[in-house]
């Protein structure tokens, strides 16, 4: 009998993009246009995000340029970036808002090690809660004569390797994120 954990499979995938748009915002030495990503500008009484109100190149291995397409908002830009608690330099200047990276310390590195931990766990819990659900089912569909306890079996096994390379694959982005904020 066959059985698709489609409803696993899109979850997991999920996650994995979750996690990937959590450690783009984890800043590291380099400078990267994603970790504006997430502060948002008021503009003309509603508030935007940044990339949608100004592009955003790097400019430098430690910096960007972020060029506002009205001129008017630069100063929104500026105030955003610095409010946004993100740990960057800001100025303004006639091409329009730089941002600049400082160096890390041992400390901060020590401390976004420890987020990207508890990013990567809070990954593994959404997978283990979709494998909960998923067993359940596998559970219920044996009771309604869906599954022999043979096919349930077998289709536990199925589950856990997908589990374990979802597992896998969520580690492996971990790894790369702590090697980079190491670096």
């Amino acid at each position: 009998m066959a059985y698709e954990f489609t409803e696993f499979k899109h979850t997991g995938a999920l996650t994995l993009d979750w996690l990937k748009k959590e450690y783009s915002g984890i800043r590291t030495n380099q400078a990267t246009p994603s970790i504006l990503d997430a502060v948002s500008v008021e503009v003309y009484g509603s508030f935007m995000p940044i990339n949608q109100v100004a592009s955003i190149l790097g400019a430098g291995p430690r910096s960007l340029l972020v060029t506002p397409w009205d001129n008017s908002v630069a100063s929104n830009i500026d105030r955003a970036i610095r409010e946004s608690n993100l740990g960057l330099s800001v100025s303004l200047d006639a091409q329009g808002v730089r941002v600049f990276f400082p160096e890390l310390t041992s400390e901060r590195r020590t401390l976004l090690t420890k987020v990207v931990k508890e990013k990567l766990e809070e990954a593994r819990i959404r997978v283990r809660t979709e494998r909960e659900k998923s067993l359940e089912t596998l559970d219920r569909s044996e009771k309604d004569g869906i599954f022999s306890k043979d096919d349930k079996f077998r289709l536990k096994n199925e589950l856990q390797k997908i589990v374990d390379d979802t597992n896998r694959r969520l580690e492996e982005l971990s790894l790369k994120k702590e090697k980079e904020i190491l670096e």
